[in-house]
């Protein structure tokens, strides 16, 4: 009889994957370092084929462990799912989690992914506001928790920092007119004002040719060559370029990114798990390539 695969080893292997690396993967699922590369070893003896294959100091997935981890996930999932069926003291109910639209496109697919797996029978209300008004909406109790850029107000918790930067489009130069055009969110707005006092800094003529609340219009407007706009690393998208200070754009302070949550539900169960996920998604999170 063939010999079953390892639920345990397949969790450590999509952490691996999902972490994009053993020292971050072997944190997430509470084990040491050496724990997790016996158990990618014995997978690996049991599948028969390498999964991993060294690029440097760093290891990425072989052909075979890519094919494995399609498997790997559905795996995991049904067993967290199947788990979750039988539980009678899992959570339920609802929470309404609050966050600027620039943040649900980056976080939230990933955020309310592993939410869902080990809470399915709690309801997340997705309320989308700039991060200032989020924050006033936490204080009247009307968001229970939300994603925010932390700029001086509220103090919300910190989980991720990353820069700020200058980007524009891969495909045109509109980045060397003199007078440079820029889309930017309305304010009040954290990013356009630390864009806006580099510039004026720098002695650098600009003029703000597309403001909105959209992310997705302000990615329009530079993807279309017709503007530069501020945007934190983990917000940048194909097509998309960072200008350096070499092409005349000052740099430009970090971007600290936490969580906030409301006064209405200080000691809720639900709140607490979905905080959780929050810091886990955010502190592993990977930064897309850019142009």
């Amino acid at each position: 009889m063939a010999m079953m695969l390892d639920l345990d080893q397949l969790r450590t292997f999509v952490a691996i994957a999902e972490t994009g690396s053993f020292t971050r993967a072997a944190d997430a699922v509470f084990k040491t370092q050496s724990a997790v590369s016996m158990q990618m070893r014995r997978l690996e003896e049991r599948i028969g084929k390498p999964i991993f294959a060294r690029d440097g100091r760093a290891s990425r997935l072989t052909e075979e462990g890519e094919r494995l981890l399609g498997y790997a996930r559905r795996i995991v999932r049904l067993s967290e799912e199947t788990v979750a069926a039988f539980d009678e003291t899992e959570l339920q109910g609802t929470v309404r989690l609050g966050t600027p639209d620039d943040y649900a496109d980056r976080f939230l697919p990933e955020i309310l992914a592993r939410f869902s797996r080990s809470n399915p029978r709690v309801e997340v209300s997705v309320i989308c506001e700039p991060s200032m008004a989020l924050m006033e909406l936490a204080r009247q109790g009307e968001v229970d928790l939300a994603i925010v850029t932390a700029c001086g107000e509220g103090n919300p918790s910190v989980v991720r920092e990353e820069p700020l930067l200058w980007v524009t489009s891969a495909a045109h130069g509109i980045e060397q007119e003199e007078i440079v055009p820029l889309a930017l969110s309305r304010a009040p707005c954290a990013w356009r004002t630390a864009g806006l006092d580099a510039l004026a800094g720098a002695g650098r003529r600009y003029r703000v040719l597309y403001t909105s609340g959209n992310s997705t219009a302000i990615s329009a407007a530079v993807l279309a060559g017709l503007a530069v706009t501020v945007l934190a690393e983990s917000a940048l998208r194909p097509g998309m370029r960072v200008l350096s200070e070499a092409e005349g754009f000052p740099r430009l302070p970090s971007c600290k990114i936490g969580f906030i949550r409301s006064w209405s539900r200080p000691n809720s169960p639900i709140v607490d798990k979905l905080a959780e996920h929050i810091v886990s998604s955010l502190d592993n999170l990977s930064i897309p390539i850019a142009a």
